[in-house]
């Protein structure tokens, strides 16, 4: 038997229990095309993601089918495999990929897993350090590549939703590369935090968290942007031409009421990020630069480690804004930190 959180949508609402479910009842509930290449993992550690937080409230949009187990991101070692890349004792580690929405996730102390989205967890971190970055820190890092690409590789860089673990992570990749940070915030408290974390300069919420004009004064090489709503349209009125907006997140809008100034008077590219959709190419090129450039020293400062049973609480305090950084969730009983 394996203790498992497992959210249940009824007809008089959602309802998250930590049960003890058979090998049987964690198997994908759907008929999946992978099955063949399927993974066992024992899990060690997963984590508390924004999504992770709305399947415990019951969305129907992450929690697709029912019963399920959250988790988006699982972070262990392979138990048997069918996949040839992964051998028994192999630690690896997934983010996203219908994990704790189309399929069972993280917050059990086993996954069934398509071996084609694993990835190997690099050997600088311990499997902690891996859940606490997450598809937080895993997103950050494919924002990052975006603006390469793009070819923003300098200059000034706004951080929305700079106080929560995506962001977190973001100033502290964006800083290492050499760009000069702005972190945008509603929590003041959280400043000399962020500081520490590489950004150069606060800025206000509330600066950006209102209607927008066409065009404003230039501002930003790039932005990235976890938020959405307000704050990224009137980031994207202020990004100098040729400049790049890396959207990857919806905290305070998924609505985004703009106009095409940006993009047809100053060649602005608005740039999008689905971490859960990523192809494995990139999954890996996203995490062996995270092993290069990320210290793991911050992540122990952004990351910050609960216990299975807590996961239900904590995920209502993720909902409410009041985590600072992210939540790593230790599944493994006496796992190390």
């Amino acid at each position: 038997m394996t203790r498992a959180w497992q959210i249940t949508l009824a007809d008089d609402g959602p309802r998250a229990e930590l049960v003890e479910l058979d090998a049987d009842a964690l198997r994908p509930a759907i008929d999946v095309p992978d099955a063949a290449a399927e993974v066992e993992v024992a899990v060690t550690w997963s984590g508390l993601n924004y999504k992770d937080a709305l399947a415990f409230a019951g969305n129907p949009g992450v929690v697709r089918i029912s019963p399920l187990v959250p988790g988006i991101d699982v972070v262990g070692t392979v138990v048997s495999s069918a996949d040839p890349r992964w051998a028994v004792g192999d630690r690896v580690l997934l983010n996203g990929a219908g994990a704790g929405e189309t399929r069972h996730g993280g917050l059990a102390e086993r996954a069934h897993l398509d071996g084609g989205t694993l990835v190997a967890t690099p050997s600088v971190f311990t499997d902690a350090q891996a859940a606490g970055i997450g598809t937080a820190g895993f997103t950050a890092m494919l924002a990052v590549l975006a603006l390469e690409r793009h070819g923003a590789t300098s200059g000034d860089v706004l951080v929305t939703g700079a106080s929560g673990g995506l962001g977190s992570f973001a100033i502290a990749l964006l800083a290492r590369a050499g760009y000069t940070v702005t972190a945008a915030t509603g929590r003041p408290e959280n400043d000399a935090r962020l500081r520490a974390l590489g950004a150069a300069s606060i800025l206000d919420r509330a600066e950006l968290d209102r209607p927008s004009r066409a065009l404003e004064s230039q501002r930003w090489a790039g932005v990235i942007d976890s938020v959405g709503g307000h704050p990224l349209a009137t980031a994207l009125a202020q990004v100098q031409p040729f400049g790049a907006v890396v959207a990857c997140g919806n905290a305070a809008s998924p609505s985004l009421a703009t106009t095409v100034m940006p993009f047809i008077l100053r060649g602005v590219a608005l740039l999008g990020v689905n971490s859960s959709l990523t192809p494995l190419a990139l999954r890996e090129q996203a995490w062996q630069r995270l092993a290069h450039d990320l210290d793991p020293a911050v992540v122990d400062a952004i990351a910050h480690p609960v216990d299975l049973d807590e996961a239900a609480d904590r995920a209502a305090d993720v909902l409410a804004g009041r985590v600072p950084g992210r939540l790593a969730v230790r599944v493994a009983a006496g796992g190390a930190s």
